[in-house]
């Protein structure tokens, strides 16, 4: 069954644990909550003993069976903490976890945990049968309104009382990076709470250090959804933290290129087969909302421009090529600037 990351702590404290629980993604604060919930609630319940595992190459699956039937000195009950580096436990782990599944006990606790996984492990036979018997989450980058959502939740646990305008403003400082959030609230709790004290943007502000953290895929979809504010703020930030900027390059010529096999698609066939170019579900709307933005004239136009960027990269000194990519940005838009030299 599966649990949402802000619904966990209420569900397992009304319904209790599960003898299997599965947290998986790439966004740790999420993890660390959840797993720091299901710990106390099992101290709670007399797991008072934890072993952890990883399963690494050095790692022997016959470890996780004898840790699930051997006995504690002191507690008769078994929580053991599974960590799944890639997420898939290889043809070995797969036939152990399946027939630990097939018996699961109210003394012993497993909680596995790894980095994002696919449909493709949410459908393997080890998996669906752990599933049937636990509960998992998967916890994905906040932003947006759920960031918010999840801030003011914060601020309520810990009464900080912050307007709105300050909550948008720490959402902002903190995208991306939700450990950073997590310290700004409490240290505002330890200066505010106790005084009833209304937090507002002006406060934050100046004390406040913007700590978000973003990707170029990040970059990416934001362009594509014809956010260029967010891009160009997230592009600023990837200059700051030295990405290199034939990465950023290259992911946009990959981009034109996918938007160009997408308009001759619809030209020669009257539709675009999202799937056929592998596109998945969760990103075609991002391809349609550029699609009615870029005419094939406009996407023509990037290409050229994005080539001859790629050629100022390799052959030239360019002092700020950052500025060349925010030019390239705006052509997404589309902005006016074809007639712009990029260099």
């Amino acid at each position: 069954m599966q649990v949402y990351p802000n619904r966990f702590d209420q569900h397992i404290k009304q319904q209790g644990l599960a003898p299997f629980m599965l947290i998986f993604g790439d966004e740790p604060q999420q993890k660390l909550d959840m797993i720091d919930s299901i710990r106390s609630l099992a101290k709670s319940q007399g797991f008072d003993e934890r072993q952890t595992l990883v399963a690494d190459s050095d790692f022997s699956w016959s470890q996780l069976i004898d840790a699930t039937q051997s006995m504690s000195l002191f507690s008769d009950k078994q929580y053991i903490e599974l960590t799944l580096p890639t997420g898939k436990p290889g043809a070995e782990g797969s036939k152990v976890l399946s027939a630990i599944a097939e018996n699961p006990s109210p003394d012993t606790l497993i909680v596995i945990q790894g980095p994002k996984i696919g449909k493709d492990v949410q459908k393997a036979k080890w998996f669906k049968a752990l599933d049937k018997e636990g509960l998992f989450s998967i916890c994905y980058p906040l932003e947006g309104r759920p960031l918010v959502q999840w801030i003011e939740q914060r601020c309520r646990a810990l009464d900080v009382n912050i307007n709105p305008a300050g909550v948008n403003l720490l959402a902002d400082f903190s995208e991306g990076n939700l450990l950073a959030a997590k310290q700004e609230i409490e240290k505002l709790a330890l200066m505010y709470a106790d005084n009833g004290q209304q937090v507002d943007e002006k406060t934050l502000a100046a004390g406040t250090v913007d700590q978000s953290r973003f990707t170029v895929f990040q970059f990416v979809d934001d362009l594509l959804a014809g956010d260029i504010q967010k891009a160009i703020k997230i592009l600023y930030r990837l200059e700051s933290e030295g990405v290199e900027p034939n990465i950023v390059l290259w992911n946009l010529i990959k981009e034109a290129q996918t938007l160009a096999e997408c308009q001759a698609m619809q030209s020669l066939e009257g539709n675009i087969n999202f799937n056929k170019l592998r596109i998945w579900q969760n990103k075609q709307v991002l391809y349609k909302n550029t699609l009615r933005r870029l005419s094939p004239k406009h996407v023509n136009i990037l290409n050229q421009h994005l080539q001859q960027a790629d050629l100022i990269l390799k052959s030239e000194t360019t002092a700020r090529p950052y500025i060349l990519l925010s030019h390239l940005a705006l052509l997404f838009l589309p902005a006016p600037l074809e007639n712009m030299p990029l260099n």
